[in-house]
Parts: C-alpha cells; structure tokens; sequence
C-alpha cells in the first residue's frame, strides 16, 4: 500500500516541474553551441594536430559528455552531502595544486595542467569550485564570526595558500578569479563595509604589485594599451582578435568562413572562441551569446536570492558563488577578445575546448539546477 504521504507528494510534484526547464535548456543549448564552434574554430589546427578534422570536436563531445554525468550526479545529490565533502573537495584541490608545481605539464611557460590518459587536468578549475563550496559552507554556519573582524582573517587560510600555488604555476587570470569570487561571498554573507573596502583596497594593491615584478605581465598591459604598435609580437594575439571581429561587421560571413582560424590567430578554439565567433557570426551573434551569460548569471542570483529567503543558506552561497564565477570569468574573456581587458589566458565558460574547465563548469550548472530543485521543495512544503 502507498502511504497517504506518497500518494500526497506525487499529487503536488505533479502540479509544476520538480526542475527549472529553461535553466536546464540554456545549459544544452550552450553546450551544443560550444560543440559547433569548437568545430568551426579547430578544423585547420585538426587537421595539423590530430590528423583528423574531427580531433578536436570529439574530444571535446566526450568532455561535455562526462560535463553533462557530472551535472546529472551533482543534480541528484543532496546538498548537505555537497557541505559534508566540502573540506574533502578543499583538500584535494590543493594537493593537486601542489602536485602540479612536480608533476604538471609546461605549456607555453606555465605549469597548469597534469597528464590523466586523454585529458589534461587542471586544478585550478576544481579549486575554483572548492573555494565556493568552502566559504559557502563556512558562511552558513558561523554567520556571526564575520561581525567580529579580527576571527575572520582565519577564513582565508585555506583560500590564501591555494591562490598563492596557483601565482606559482603562473596563472594571473585565475588568481583574479577566485579573489573576486571569495572577496565577493565575502560581501554577501554581511561583512561589515568598512572592513569590505580594506579587503578590495589590499586585493587591488596586491594584484597591481603582482603585475609590475613581472616583466611579461606589463609587457601584456602595454600591448594591451596599444596592440598596433607591435602587431607582429606582443600585440599579435589582440589585433588579430580585433581584425576577427572587425571582418564579421554585424551579421558575420557565415558559420565556417571564418578567416582568422587558420593558422592566424592563435588559440582560436580556447581562449580566443569569441573572435572567431564574432568573424563567422557578427555583432548581434556576440550580443546574443553575450545576452545568454547575462541570463545565466542573474538566473543564478535569483535561485539564490531565493534560497536565501526560504532560509537555505548554504544553497544561497553556492548559486551567488557560481554565478559570480560564470559573470566575472566570461566577463574577462569577453573583455580580451575586444581589447578591452589585458590577455589573461581565461576561457569562455561552457563555450571554449576544454577537459577540467567544461567537466567543472557543467557540473556547476547541476550544482545549480540541485539548489533550484530543494528551493521548490521547501515552497512545497517538503523537508531537504
């Protein structure tokens, strides 16, 4: 016999979607979008790389496959069992940031990657994760320690160390990353605004220093500035970029036209997609890509704000924190490719190839559908 409280549950599940449809739709629809242009953008270097058109197309199918079981698993769990493995998740993140600096393979000057079989895996992408789940978990349960400044300084232990492995690697980009996405929950979980201020005037001050001992850095900064007055090095990467882009106009030259992705802009189906993107489908297709990573990001925010009012605190900290992530990352990739940000070597979340950062990032968005789906629990009178 079927308990009067099942039979009850199914009758109200039955009333509305146990799910956000359109959330989970844009994550497909991205995903798809990611495969086409990969395609489009790798075919030449293929061909030269892989000895087959379809070298990278399918390996990076099977990425957003994997992406899309870890979604599907991080969907299905629940997320106090997320809270439970989060110091797990913390420490493993920073093991493999360490075992990267050994271990790790050298590209292009930085050691970010270590070789697992067919992929190569970035920690910094898992550290990523670990930091939000961490703060998250940290936040909702010891609310009241962030009204007395001189506990909180310990929060960051963990924080600190991992951004200092990942400067060792060298890896700016996501150091930039992960700072405004801690100092960020930072704000939101209620610290005072004095002590906020302090926080981003130190992280500033911090990130200038780091840019200035470092000659290649201000070498990017100066090329950054004025790509044309050495178009042919420093300035290579951007006046390429922005030639892509000029070449679409508004309607682009049509999907696989494109120009630049034969051997003249480099990384054109990682970091610099978007270019390649703009060329084939103009500016109204970059405003469309960009409307979706707006729509993604403030449907986030109000899966949080959300969560937030129905008093699940870790699951608000978790949906704030990857939408965070998603804004700020395809904000600085996006800021690249039409110059008006420093090259900095960051994807295009959901979009650009990819093993670590694809397989995370999909896994985020489940993270994502997992506290909308306890969210329309609890409005429905249900326990998490």
């Amino acid at each position: 016999m079927i308990s009067e409280s099942k039979l009850l549950d199914r009758k109200l599940l039955r009333r509305g979607h146990t799910y956000d449809v359109s959330l989970l739709w844009m994550i497909v629809l991205m995903a798809a979008f990611s495969l086409m242009m990969v395609y489009s953008a790798s075919i030449a270097y293929a061909g030269h790389d892989g000895g087959s058109k379809y070298f990278y197309l399918s390996r990076q199918a099977s990425f957003i496959a994997a992406g899309g079981l870890f979604a599907w698993l991080a969907a299905k769990m629940p997320l106090s069992f997320w809270k439970k493995i989060t110091p797990l998740i913390l420490f493993g993140s920073l093991l493999l940031l360490l075992a990267v600096l050994f271990v790790g393979r050298e590209i292009n000057g930085a050691k970010r990657w270590i070789h697992v079989g067919p992929i190569n895996l970035q920690p910094t992408e898992i550290f990523k994760l670990a930091v939000i789940l961490y703060l998250s978990s940290f936040f909702t349960r010891r609310a009241e320690i962030l009204k007395q400044f001189k506990k909180v300084w310990f929060v960051g232990i963990p924080v600190g160390a991992g951004l200092y492995l990942i400067m060792l690697e060298p890896d700016f980009g996501s150091f930039v990353v992960v700072s405004v996405v801690a100092v960020s929950l930072l704000f939101l979980a209620g610290l005072p605004f004095r002590w906020f201020i302090a926080v981003v005037a130190i992280g500033l001050a911090a990130m200038v220093l780091l840019v200035l001992i470092e000659p290649y850095r201000v070498a990017r900064v100066t090329a950054f500035l004025d790509p044309w007055q050495d178009p042919l090095g420093k300035g290579y990467q951007l006046t390429h970029s922005l030639m892509a882009m000029g070449r679409g106009g508004w309607l682009g030259v049509g999907l696989g036209a494109s120009l630049e992705k034969r051997f003249y802009l480099p990384e054109a189906h990682t970091d610099f997609i978007l270019a390649v993107i703009g060329e084939e489908f103009g500016f109204v297709g970059v405003l469309v890509l960009i409307f979706c990573y707006v729509w993604l990001v403030l449907r986030a925010f109000s899966i949080g704000k959300q969560a937030r009012d129905l008093e699940l605190f870790f699951g608000a900290f978790v949906a704030k924190g990857i939408g965070m992530w998603l804004g700020i990352q395809s904000f600085f990739n996006i800021g690249v490719n039409i110059g008006l940000l420093p090259t900095k070597g960051l994807t295009l979340p959901l979009m650009s190839y990819g093993g670590s950062a694809v397989m995370v990032m999909l896994l985020c968005m489940g993270l994502l559908m997992r506290v909308d789906y306890e969210n329309r629990r609890v409005m429905r009178g249900f326990k998490v």
